[in-house]
């Protein structure tokens, strides 16, 4: 199996960014556990951070034909990209929303996703562990 995991803006602060949200794991951590993860289970994993709408959309879009799913945590973009939603839909491809920290805790606007309009499942608040379980969902419909 392959699997496109996506990280939009600011994911590349890991760490840094507001640790009380986010953990203080880097987003180098946060790669090599993935990798890891992925080598343990066979499955064929590519990494992709972008904090540019259009390169995620263009991402999103190289995915079709090649890869078997998407976990996306789409950062900011969650709550205002409509671009980063019709490209889910246009590949087609089952997608997994995972936000690292407890969105639905946290301020008004982060309560809107566009992106969960065509993901299979979200999972939101189980730290970096929910990329692994993102990838779970896919490989084994769990």
């Amino acid at each position: 199996m392959k699997i496109l995991v996506i990280n939009g803006p600011n994911l590349n602060m890991l760490g840094v960014r507001e640790p009380d949200h986010y953990g203080r794991e880097t987003y180098g951590d946060l790669c090599e556990k993935i990798n890891t993860y992925c080598s343990q289970k066979k499955v064929d994993v590519t990494l992709y951070q972008s904090n540019h709408e259009g390169d995620l959309v263009d991402e999103i879009q190289k995915a079709y034909g090649k890869m078997d799913g998407i976990v996306i945590n789409p950062g900011a973009y969650t709550h205002t990209s409509i671009a980063i939603l019709d490209a889910i839909k246009a590949v087609n491809l089952p997608t997994v929303e995972v936000h690292i920290s407890k969105v639905e805790e946290r301020e008004d606007f982060r309560q809107i996703s566009y992106v969960r309009l065509a993901a299979k499942k979200t999972i939101t608040g189980h730290g970096t562990d929910g990329y692994l379980e993102a990838i779970d969902y896919l490989t084994e419909g769990k």
